[in-house]
């Protein structure tokens, strides 16, 4: 019997090879159109962040007549600028704990099997619809409802409590906390929920079956596996907060000394005209939020181990 072999040209040399199994037809490779789709995408992200971002490190070590220079850099360890960096990581740390902490302990009375099957998806709309509801609407609404002369501060003072008389202020650090958490905690609950679903629907009732207690199941089993879940959510709603401009600047201004602030006053003329300097500014909260979704992909990588 004998053995039909074909053979094809190397694109190098032009010369022929034995080719097992083929019929003298040299083998093309088809050009594969799947990635077509795709390409809209990956130019949105080019234009409107990898090019911007570029253009702000280039500008950050240039001096207003385009030549090299450092103090820009340098200029951010200016104890002005460190306090304002300091501020707005001491307010993202501040939200994404506490409306972390309120998100998990809604996510989890909603998963949960005793809970109302319409309870889910009206949360869930309500959690889309609330951690996109941010900037001057945000900000109008706690001043409509916790200002000076808010609904419920009016409602309060009628039966006696004043709550601006006793030091609280929505036009403060506590206040735009209070403010921020509103966004945060709906994104907690978008963001935790999958997590918490697959761990009633697997290692819960896993657990259940060995005959563990529910303090049991929490201490050995829940909480090492929700943990990394937990952080990467956190982390996210840390770079959320931190990268936030116009609730802020619309609730308190310039009382509060934001990086996002600051940089707004630097391009608007509050300060010398520097726009290098904000480029700068713009430089070091990059960086702030570069490190902060590399430990989300991180902590991401490591909680999907246990959701496959």
């Amino acid at each position: 019997m004998a053995q039909v072999t074909g053979e094809v040209t190397t694109p190098s040399s032009g010369s022929v090879r034995p080719y097992p199994g083929r019929t003298g037809i040299p083998v093309r490779r088809r050009l594969s159109f799947t990635w077509l789709p795709v390409v809209p995408f990956f130019l949105y992200v080019a234009l409107f962040l990898l090019l911007p971002a570029l253009w702000l490190i280039v500008g950050a070590f240039q001096t207003n007549s385009g030549s090299f220079t450092t103090s820009n850099i340098q200029g951010l360890f200016h104890s002005d600028i460190i306090a304002a960096y300091k501020t707005s990581i001491e307010l993202s740390a501040a939200t994404a704990l506490t409306g972390g902490l309120f998100g998990l302990f809604v996510a989890y009375a909603v998963v949960k099997d005793e809970a109302p099957r319409w309870l889910r998806p009206v949360l869930s709309t309500f959690a889309g619809v609330a951690a996109n509801f941010a900037g001057i609407p945000l900000a109008f609404a706690f001043v409509a409802t916790l200002g000076t002369t808010g609904v419920i501060t009016g409602f309060l003072a009628s039966h006696g409590v004043d709550i601006y008389q006793n030091g609280f202020t929505l036009y403060s650090f506590l206040g735009l906390t209070l403010v921020y958490t509103y966004f945060q905690m709906p994104l907690m609950l978008l963001v935790i929920s999958p997590a918490l679903d697959g761990l009633r629907r697997e290692w819960r009732e896993a657990a259940t079956s060995l005959g563990a207690s529910p303090t049991q199941f929490w201490r050995w089993v829940g909480l090492p596996i929700l943990w990394p879940s937990l952080l990467g959510a956190v982390v996210l709603l840390f770079g959320s907060a931190f990268a936030a401009y116009a609730t802020a600047v619309a609730l308190v201004g310039t009382q509060i000394n934001l990086v996002p602030i600051v940089i707004g006053r630097i391009l608007s003329g509050d300060f010398a005209a520097d726009p290098q300097q904000a480029n700068a500014l713009a430089v070091g909260m990059i960086v702030i939020i570069g490190g902060v979704m590399v430990l989300y992909a991180l902590l991401q990588r490591q909680s999907s181990k246990w959701l496959r």
